[in-house]
């Protein structure tokens, strides 16, 4: 069996990593340092359809599947893990969600916005791994129906892409019981009364997402903003983490494939050199396991893209790639710095970056914990149970 991408996936692979040489690679170590969102390589990426990727054409997108898509976040990563994540947390978490669960009117209204990068989005989804003091069923801000309309109110954490967002997909639950006590998922204007966007702390690594904590202080919305039916907070937001979490997976492995380059180039300079380090097996045996381990993630994660195309839900596939990515990522970083010691410690290094990124990798969108604890529940058939 040969697995390669298609001629069509692999063009849109090297948009991907001509615009990453071309406008990131050498500005991520500046960017990182600010802590800036970078609005003007985002607008740049827009023009390339990466805003929009699998939006189709129709509605202003690039019209690509999702095996292309993770291609192109991973060329984008190893570059730079913040814009590659930019970019995850539009396409999967507000234009995809918008593309499959929006009205006719919200679609109208929002996805070309969205898929052309007119429009920044934003999700506010306050996981229990990722807020504190949110209890095991958690879901999203206090949601009350008043008549027609839905009154908002509670704080979401670590919103990524808040501060230049201008939509907010929100999820939200009430303590009441019976139809009206109903979760629901919610579209929300950036420019909606009562919504307010506060700092938040300082981010060790993936810096520059302007994240915000955001308070909902009695935001009150009319029942089109509802994101399909009463209830279906918890099927959208499931359904979205599918999507965000093989996005994620794509954006580890760029993330190791560059810590990887780092730790290759010095290996093979020092051997060019005379030197004995490119020569020692260990260094050696740690550039082969590095490898073996950043191409056994890409596999999985382009294994869970092509899941996502096929499948109601790609849970297992999503959990099992991110989980795998991540935790490349991570060692791979870890390695380098271990092999360029003290140049790779130091503040500012390329190789310290990608050592904190690959740490945020691990946590976004659900730690390495919580992927365990799902693929358990999905392989023994209690995934529902889990998700309740």
């Amino acid at each position: 069996m040969r697995i390669e991408s298609t001629p069509r996936q692999e063009a849109y692979r090297q948009t991907a990593a001509d615009f990453a040489a071309r406008s990131i690679r050498s500005r991520a170590g500046e960017l990182d340092a600010a802590g800036r969102f970078p609005a003007a390589i985002v607008d740049e990426a827009a023009g390339l359809g990466l805003l929009g990727v699998t939006i189709p054409g129709d509605d202003g997108g690039a019209g690509r599947d999702t095996v292309a898509y993770a291609l192109a976040l991973e060329a984008v990563a190893t570059a730079s893990a913040a814009v590659a994540m930019i970019l995850a947390v539009h396409n999967s978490l507000v234009a995809e969600v918008v593309a499959r669960f929006g009205s006719d009117d919200q679609r109208r209204t929002w996805l070309r916005r969205l898929a052309s990068g007119q429009s920044l989005g934003a999700c506010a989804l306050a996981e229990p791994d990722a807020v504190a003091g949110a209890g095991a069923g958690a879901l999203g801000v206090a949601a009350v129906r008043d008549g027609e309309r839905y009154v908002l109110g509670g704080r979401t954490a670590w919103v990524a892409n808040a501060g230049a967002a201008e939509l907010f997909v929100v999820f939200g639950t009430s303590e009441a019981g019976g139809e009206r006590g109903r979760p629901g998922a919610f579209l929300v204007p950036g420019d909606a009364p009562g919504l307010q966007r506060a700092a938040a702390p300082d981010a060790l690594g993936v810096r520059g997402l302007d994240c915000r904590d955001l308070v909902f202080q009695d935001v009150r919305l009319g029942g089109d903003a509802l994101l399909g039916a009463p209830g279906d907070a918890r099927r959208v937001r499931d359904w979205a983490l599918d999507g965000v979490r093989v996005a994620t997976g794509a954006l580890a492995v760029g993330i190791g494939q560059a810590a990887f380059d780092e730790a290759l180039a010095y290996a093979s300079r020092t051997q060019a050199e005379g030197a004995s380090l490119g020569r020692r097996q260990s260094v050696r045996s740690t550039l082969a396991d590095t490898a073996t381990d950043l191409d056994a993630a890409r596999l999985l994660v382009l294994k869970a893209a092509a899941a996502r195309e096929q499948q109601e839900r790609c849970t297992l596939e999503a959990s099992m790639a991110k989980l795998a990515a991540a935790e490349a990522a991570r060692q791979a970083a870890d390695r380098t710095v271990q092999l360029l010691a003290a140049s790779a410690y130091e503040r500012g290094s390329t190789a310290e970056r990608l050592l904190r990124d690959a740490r945020a990798a691990d946590i976004y969108h659900g730690t390495s914990t919580v992927q365990r604890l799902t693929l358990a529940a999905e392989l023994l058939g209690e995934a529902s149970g889990l998700r309740e």
